[in-house]
């Protein structure tokens, strides 16, 4: 009985933690041993709104190669990420770049960054279709950054400090 259990245990597990970020993908791209899954947004929809009973709080952070102000603040995701790295906390960088540009540009970035974050592309052409879904108030520019855990959401369009994010984060970790 308890093999049963624990075996049903680790198939939701998987189903909650690794099929959101990646079985769900338009497609994956490989390239230079990292691999990028492209979404359209009614593939990623799902993941911007999890069961209301799962306990991670998801920092998705929308941003470009070209964005001076996104360049400036993922640092500060990254370190989010490895400070609450022990909690339920899960930071996903959302790349708003062309898909075509993914080896020459997307790449190159993340591995000169360094990015450790979980790095999926964005590719759907009719932005005008989604965004007000992501946001109502969101006009699209970047950066942007939506924290989610069930279904406390908060939306912000703006470029965060560490400290900013650190006491967000801190505020939906809190019971």
């Amino acid at each position: 009985m308890n093999k049963c259990i624990t075996f049903y245990l680790r198939v939701l597990i998987y189903c909650i933690f690794l099929i959101p970020i990646s079985a769900q993908a338009q497609q994956v791209v490989h390239h230079d041993d990292i691999s990028i899954p492209v979404y359209n947004y009614t593939q990623l929809e799902p993941m911007l709104h999890p069961a209301e009973s799962n306990d991670t709080t998801y920092i998705f952070n929308f941003w470009a190669t070209y964005c001076v102000p996104c360049i400036k603040e993922l640092p500060h995701f990254e370190q989010i990420g490895k400070d609450f790295a022990d909690q339920k906390v899960k930071v996903i960088l959302i790349s708003m770049d062309f898909k075509s540009k993914i080896a020459t540009q997307v790449v190159p970035f993340i591995k000169k960054h360094q990015l450790k974050s979980s790095v999926i592309l964005l590719s759907d052409p009719d932005a005008n279709s989604w965004i007000n879904k992501i946001n109502p108030q969101w006009s699209g520019s970047l950066p942007a950054t939506l924290i989610v855990k069930g279904n406390k959401r908060e939306f912000y369009e703006k470029t965060f400090t560490y400290n900013e994010l650190e006491l967000l984060t801190t505020k939906f970790l809190a019971p």
